[in-house]
């Protein structure tokens, strides 16, 4: 998973940078969706930037939705986790996800960056 996230900042030129992965419960994730989303739902993956330069953020990641997205895709967990952790991480570099072409770039970067670290 880190490895992962480790191509797609080489790949975007970031040569120093903290990101925190966190890996949270449905109902955590759920809590910090509604507080500072106002989505009342559980969500697979959400970023919290903290700061441009150097990169600084944060991605929780819920495994709990992480192991039934694996299971409904066909991927390893470790493959999953990998896919999100670097969705998180592109959302810090900038990208959006929120019409169907930027989720359509977003989702060949992730299968880019992830495809060479999670053959476990």
């Amino acid at each position: 998973m880190i490895q992962s996230v480790e191509t797609a900042l080489k790949a975007h030129k970031v040569k120093h940078a903290r990101i925190d992965v966190i890996l949270l419960t449905d109902r955590r994730i759920r809590t910090l969706n509604k507080q500072y989303l106002q989505h009342d739902y559980a969500t697979d993956v959400l970023t919290f930037p903290l700061d441009e330069q150097p990169l600084y953020g944060e991605i929780y990641v819920s495994l709990e939705t992480a192991r039934r997205q694996a299971n409904e895709y066909g991927v390893t967990v470790v493959n999953e986790l990998a896919r999100l952790a670097v969705h998180g991480a592109l959302h810090l570099l900038g990208y959006d996800d929120a019409d169907p072409a930027d989720r359509q770039t977003m989702h060949e970067l992730e299968n880019k960056y992830i495809d060479t670290h999670t053959s476990l």
